[in-house]
């Protein structure tokens, strides 16, 4: 019965987070950024998705935030955290009512095949990011099984160099680790973790029917020290730096080692 439940939940919410987007965007005013913390935390109340944060996310100015990638739940469980707006694959602004929601939560589009693409969706990045709004960027530029951090594809860092060469005064990165380490509270191994994840070529219906009948999972969201961008910053010496801390964090999360950060839910 859970399954309908949290649909009808989805449905329900959904056009209502639209709708006050779009009121809101029509008068010019705040508030947004509530609106959106408060969707996403209902809907990992809805799925059991319970979230702990490890660290301090920036938040006295927009900062471009370079995570890992696990699932699609990575959505929902960052953006229950603070108010966020996505660089996201294009084709999910086409998926019925849930493209519309990301529209609505200001989603950067891009399609990486394109070059063009890419250039808009830099312009967007800065964009957001001078009006204020805070920016997550998956430089994988994929999803993994959950248990490491793949490559960071230097291209995309590369966006980021170009973004902070377009700002006036450069951009603050932060490097952020997103972790799923239990199960019902039980620690999740290896073996469980790929259950979670969503990747490869595994369909969105069944992977998210199953994730709902296994029950409560745990989500640990950790933030690194900020990095400071600007015009003159390599390409490849900051994808090094950002996929090291990422890696680093993620590894101290997996293996229950203690993050120097603070803990807090």
């Amino acid at each position: 019965m859970r399954g309908p439940l949290v649909a009808v939940l989805f449905f329900i919410i959904t056009p209502m987070l639209i709708f006050f987007q779009w009121v809101l965007r029509k008068l010019n005013a705040p508030g947004w950024g509530t609106i959106g913390v408060r969707y996403y935390s209902a809907l990992c109340t809805a799925l059991r998705l319970r979230v702990r944060v490890v660290g301090e996310p920036v938040r006295d100015r927009a900062v471009l935030f370079v995570s890992n990638h696990v699932s699609w739940a990575d959505i929902l469980v960052i953006g229950s955290i603070a108010p966020i707006a996505y660089v996201s694959k294009s084709e999910i602004g086409n998926w019925p009512l849930v493209g519309t929601a990301a529209k609505s939560q200001r989603t950067i589009f891009v399609d990486r095949s394109r070059r063009q693409q890419t250039g808009d969706a830099i312009a967007d990045i800065v964009d957001r990011l001078a009006n204020g709004t805070s920016v997550v960027l998956f430089a994988e530029g994929t999803s993994s099984d959950g248990n490491r951090v793949l490559p960071f594809r230097s291209a995309l860092i590369g966006a980021v160099r170009e973004a902070a060469a377009r700002s006036e005064r450069g951009i603050l990165i932060q490097p952020m680790s997103i972790c799923y380490t239990g199960l019902n509270g039980i620690p999740m191994g290896r073996q469980h973790r790929p259950t979670v994840a969503w990747y490869g070529d595994l369909d969105f219906m069944p992977h998210i029917s199953a994730l709902i009948a296994r029950g409560a999972i745990d989500a640990v969201v950790s933030y690194g020290e900020p990095v400071a961008a600007d015009a003159s910053s390599d390409r490849k010496v900051l994808a090094k730096t950002l996929e090291g801390a990422v890696r680093k964090i993620t590894a101290a999360t997996l293996t229950g080692r203690t993050h120097p950060a603070r803990a807090h839910s």
